[in-house]
């Protein structure tokens, strides 16, 4: 399906979009290292305040990106705002009630995993959009753009047990497979990693559903 919009098109909305928000970056970037403050920190609100952070960037990309900015070159901008204003009320409930999630900092497979999808979010991402010649201001940023705020999520949910995983991890591994589809055809590489993380994260999900069902399984 062709796009309704060019690559020049979509990089100037981000542009008009990082300008306007300045400095909300940063302070996307504080609330990414709370959630991580709360995975590594042994304390039984942490897993509240991860959710609750999540929330406000998938909230804030929904309402921000979309719905004001990505909605002027893309009719489909608001159904997209509104799966992730979606995914941040999911997030909040899971905030109210979390009922048996579970984090956890041990270097298991599937938490270097989810901690490699987090790294390539906050790291990686913008070096390789400084590379293809949008990174910073002129490009996607971490925590108010859709493809690297989903990445990071999945990463982790990755290293997230308990029954709300699979709701949570519904919208995050769908929208992996539309960051994929512009990837290609905008040439943003650094969206590559969507389709990566949205995989892991569904073998994550089945290898625990067959854990479920073998108790003599392990899921690493």
């Amino acid at each position: 399906m062709k796009l309704p919009f060019t690559i020049e098109e979509f990089l100037k909305v981000f542009q008009d979009y990082n300008a306007a928000i300045w400095p909300a970056q940063i302070l996307a970037v504080t609330i990414a290292l709370v959630i991580l403050a709360a995975l590594f920190v042994r304390w039984d609100g942490s897993r509240r305040v991860m959710m609750a952070a999540l929330g406000v960037l998938w909230a804030f990309t929904g309402i921000g990106y979309h719905l004001m900015f990505f909605a002027r070159i893309n009719p489909l901008a608001p159904v997209f705002a509104g799966f992730f204003v979606g995914q941040a009320v999911l997030f909040v409930m899971a905030a109210i009630r979390p009922g048996d999630l579970r984090l956890s900092a041990a270097l298991t497979l599937r938490r270097v995993l989810g901690l490699a999808a987090i790294v390539y979010a906050m790291a990686v991402y913008p070096v390789l959009g400084i590379w293809a010649g949008h990174g910073g201001m002129a490009g996607p940023m971490f925590g108010v753009a859709p493809c690297p705020t989903t990445i990071f999520t999945l990463g982790m949910l990755t290293m997230t047990r308990g029954r709300w995983v699979v709701w949570l991890s519904i919208i995050p591994i769908l929208w992996s497979l539309v960051g994929l589809a512009a990837a290609l055809q905008l040439g943003i590489p650094e969206d590559l990693g969507l389709p990566v993380a949205g995989a892991v994260l569904i073998a994550v999900l089945a290898a625990t559903a067959l854990q479920a069902r073998s108790p003599r399984g392990s899921v690493p």
